[in-house]
């Protein structure tokens, strides 16, 4: 949040496709993200055009890298049963 992410932004992520406060780059970038992420999903030619048009080739990458660890994460505790440390309470 330090950044510039309000509580309010925060909380509107699973709508932000539609919410007035992300951008067209924010909304492309977390499209990307979610077609990584969900299993059957897959990023398109189309989608992929999109997030290109906001994003250097040096960002993509970073993007996508950044992604990809989070899912890593996700996916490497998960199997390990190795729960939420209380870093980054969400309410």
């Amino acid at each position: 949040m330090h950044e510039g992410a309000s509580q309010e932004k925060i909380a509107q992520v699973a709508r932000a496709a539609t919410s007035p406060l992300f951008s067209e780059s924010e909304r492309a970038a977390l499209e990307y993200a979610e077609a990584m992420t969900v299993t059957g999903r897959t990023v398109d030619e189309a989608l992929f055009a999109r997030v290109r048009a906001h994003f250097s080739e040096a960002q993509l990458v970073e993007l996508t890298a950044a992604v990809a660890l989070e899912n890593f994460r996700s996916k490497f505790n998960t199997a390990l049963g190795i729960e939420a440390q209380g870093f980054c309470v969400l309410k």
